[in-house]
C-alpha cells in the first residue's frame, strides 16, 4: 500500500512540473542569465536617468564604500561593466533601474555615470529600453 502511494504522488509530481510554465532564463540586470533579449517593440519614449550598472542599480555607494571601484559614479560603472556587469539606466527620482538591450551597451559607454536623456523603445515587462538615441541631460 505504501509502495502505491509513493508511485501515485511521484506520478502526481511529475506531471505537475511538466506542465509548468518554463521561467525566463535571461534576466537583463544579471549578467550571468542568458544572453538574449527580446527586442523592445512599441512607441518610442524619452526617458532621464544615469547610465550606470547592472551590479549597482540605483546607487554606487556601496561598492564604492568596498574600495577599488573608483571614487565617482563613472569610474565605478566602468570597473563593475569590465567585471561583467551591463550598463542600464538608473532612474532614480521613479526608483526604476532600465536594462540596456545588446545593441545599446556601446552607445552607453561613452555616458557612463553621466545623467542623460534617452530616447527609445521600452518593453516594459522586462524594463529593457532599445535605446534609439542618447544624449547627455
Amino acid at each position: 500500500m505504501k509502495k502505491l502511494l509513493m508511485l501515485v504522488m511521484a506520478l502526481a509530481l511529475l506531471s505537475a512540473t511538466a506542465f509548468a510554465k518554463p521561467q525566463n532564463p535571461c534576466n537583463p540586470c544579471n549578467p550571468k542569465s542568458g544572453k538574449g533579449m527580446a527586442k523592445a517593440t512599441g512607441r518610442t519614449r524619452t526617458l532621464v536617468g544615469n547610465i550606470g550598472d547592472s551590479q549597482c542599480g540605483l546607487s554606487h555607494r556601496k561598492m564604492q564604500a568596498a574600495g577599488n571601484m573608483g571614487n565617482d559614479d563613472k569610474a565605478c560603472t566602468l570597473k563593475c561593466v569590465e567585471m561583467g556587469g551591463k550598463f542600464v539606466l538608473a532612474d532614480r527620482a521613479h526608483k526604476v533601474v532600465y536594462a540596456l538591450d545588446g545593441e545599446s551597451q556601446a552607445k552607453a559607454r561613452e555616458f557612463a555615470g553621466q545623467k542623460v536623456k534617452i530616447k527609445g523603445q521600452v518593453d516594459s515587462k522586462t524594463k529593457t529600453i532599445h535605446v534609439v538615441s542618447i544624449s547627455a541631460a
